[in-house]
């Protein structure tokens, strides 16, 4: 995974290529655990170089600007490069950044994508076969376009020299394992001790809140439903599929959605599609006859008007205005 098993003590140089927009938040989480090691440890295990597209200064999503220590296409001795991309990473079209990450990943230096910049990776060619994760919000239109990849749902992914993180606070839990891996146990424990990170989170751990917690309901009849409503979207259950697996009639599961969580099972599940149908609308660059398929609909005509009924606006627009 990186150069510590070498014999000297020269730090573990890490590369960090930035593209404009990159959210501060994921590149924090990410690059201050390693520095932490370095205090803690006194002396400096890492090292790391700034990245970006043409050698000039990056805006990070906040507007804060961070100093690029070279440009893509140069030489770059790194074992691990993260790559942190911008709020449209499905967008990111430089073939330039494309082909010199594919010479990395040819070699020995591991590849690492955060929050959006899976996208990067993957369409540079470097996760076919692998499996990867990203953020919940660009999962549904990495899906569709990288059949390829296995797309997991944790918060961060190691596949051999591919590593992929959800982003926000998951890159904290991403840089505490690679830490652990390089200089063991006690010293990744005091880096989370440093961030106060008392709960240990593994990769698999999910990335959102809990049904229970997103529909502040405890009956597990409905939550077994949701989860399937929300597994479900490019083809809707039935119904009547939908009681029989938790033994009610449909009569009785309509009835405890109207009384539980205020809507029918048709109008729940027609926002969950929807709200997915928003995301790819805005993150992907899928037509919107693809984006109705994808999100259960038979024609992009009978999308257009649910859509429009529901959000106000059509889909064409919406995506204009995002």
């Amino acid at each position: 995974m990186t150069n510590s098993d070498t014999t000297d003590s020269s730090p573990i140089t890490l590369g960090l290529l930035l593209i404009d927009g990159f959210a501060l938040m994921s590149y924090a989480a990410v690059i201050e655990p390693y520095r932490a090691a370095n205090v803690l440890a006194g002396r400096m295990l890492y090292r790391w170089v700034h990245i970006s597209i043409d050698g000039a200064p990056v805006r990070a999503s906040n507007g804060a600007t961070i100093l690029a220590d070279g440009r893509v296409g140069e030489p770059i001795d790194c074992a691990t490069l993260f790559a942190f991309a911008a709020g449209d990473p499905a967008g990111f079209a430089d073939a330039a950044t494309f082909a010199w990450l594919r010479r990395l990943g040819a070699g020995q230096v591991t590849l690492a994508g955060v929050s959006g910049a899976p996208y990067l990776l993957a369409r540079a060619g470097l996760l076919d076969g692998y499996r990867a994760t990203i953020h919940w919000d660009h999962r549904p239109g990495f899906v569709e376009t990288f059949p390829m990849v296995t797309v997991d749902t944790g918060l961060y992914v190691i596949d051999r020299r591919r590593v992929t993180c959800a982003g926000g606070s998951a890159g904290l839990d991403l840089a505490v394992e690679l830490i652990e891996r390089d200089q063991g146990h006690a010293l990744a424990n005091r880096v989370s001790e440093w961030f106060i990170r008392t709960e240990q989170r593994r990769a698999d751990r999910p990335q959102r809140l809990s049904l229970r917690d997103r529909y502040a309901i405890t009956d597990d009849r409905l939550l077994k439903v949701l989860a399937q409503m929300e597994r479900a979207v490019e083809e809707p259950l039935a119904r009547a599929d939908l009681a029989l697996s938790v033994g009610l009639s449909v009569r009785q599961l309509e009835r405890l959605f109207v009384q539980r969580l205020g809507r029918t099972i048709d109008q729940l599940y027609l926002g969950i599609r929807l709200d997915q149908a928003c995301v790819m609308l805005t993150r992907t660059g899928m037509p919107v006859t693809a984006i109705a398929l994808a999100c259960g609909f038979r024609s992009s005509s009978s999308f257009s008007r649910a859509f429009a009924a529901q959000i106000g606006v059509s889909p064409t627009r919406y995506r204009a205005g995002s």
